[in-house]
């Protein structure tokens, strides 16, 4: 049996993960007491239930009971039962502007909720998380993904049958637009020539076949492809011995169009040769 805890901040995206594992096979309950949680796991196995993927929701509503939640999670391990932490987060700004368009009240907010209180709320809500978020097997930044977007990740992670083994997230992003804060490993192709002072490629992104053969011409892309390659290639087994299941490799550019593109996409089929799961995620290609 697998069972998932899906946490994370309020207005991250529970719901719309909870939705996305529904539609690859899981069962869902949403918000079931940590103290259920193992006797829940226990009628499942005695009755014979088929159902062997399960993702339980918890929120900020079981604050009180985080404590019994680890004691619980560490017994199903105990006991033979696949047992992860799926986190999800996002930045203050857009969960603020996420409860403006919905209108919903955050848990921590007893009367109608300004910019203000709400921003206190979520701040005490992190601090109370956090050693949920420390101990998770997999944190998803949501600050940028649509519910779309977000359903595919978790689609993409989780739907086939080699979960539980490692699975990396290539991304590619702009400078200019911040580092994506759940990278794990980053790395800076700001040093290659840029497409973007050609005039004929400017326009264009780096999955385009004459974008990418203009960055991969330069002997010093090769020469970078190699030593990114090397050092993926010795720290994919510690990060593995140490039980991590989802790395998240970052390449940054100015823009995030062009020669960052190119190089995600390169080390996601790099990976993927190896029979390794990569998926990849251009963050802002198309800004």
């Amino acid at each position: 049996m697998d069972i998932i805890i899906l946490t994370g901040l309020s207005g991250a995206g529970k719901s719309e993960a909870s939705s996305a594992f529904e539609d690859i096979g899981y069962y869902c309950v949403d918000n079931l007491p940590p103290a259920l949680l193992k006797k829940f796991a226990e009628l499942c196995v005695q009755s014979g239930d088929q159902q062997s993927n399960i993702v339980v929701t918890v929120d900020i509503r079981s604050y009180k009971s985080f404590d019994e939640l680890f004691e619980v999670i560490d017994q199903l391990r105990g006991s033979g039962v696949r047992c992860d932490v799926v986190f999800l987060e996002a930045e203050d700004k857009v969960l603020i502007n996420r409860y403006k368009q919905t209108r919903r009240r955050h848990p921590l907010v007893s009367d109608d909720s300004d910019s203000a209180s709400l921003e206190k709320a979520l701040r005490m809500e992190r601090g109370m998380l956090s050693s949920v978020k420390g101990c998770a097997n997999y944190i998803i930044d949501t600050s940028l993904l649509s519910a779309a977007q977000l359903k595919e990740r978790i689609i993409s992670t989780f739907s086939d049958s080699e979960y539980g083994s490692m699975v990396i997230t290539c991304t590619s992003f702009g400078y200019k637009y911040g580092i994506p804060a759940d990278a794990d490993l980053v790395f800076d192709v700001r040093c290659l020539p840029n497409p973007f002072y050609v005039p004929e490629l400017k326009e264009k992104t780096g999955v385009e076949a004459d974008v990418r053969e203009y960055v991969m011409r330069w002997p010093q892309t090769k020469g970078l492809f190699e030593r990114l390659y090397a050092r993926i290639d010795y720290l994919l087994p510690l990060y593995s011995t140490e039980g991590k299941r989802q790395l998240t490799i970052a390449v940054g550019c100015t823009g995030g169009k062009h020669r960052s593109v190119v190089f995600a996409s390169e080390i996601q089929k790099y990976l993927q040769a190896k029979e390794i799961k990569a998926v990849i995620n251009h963050r802002d290609m198309l800004k």
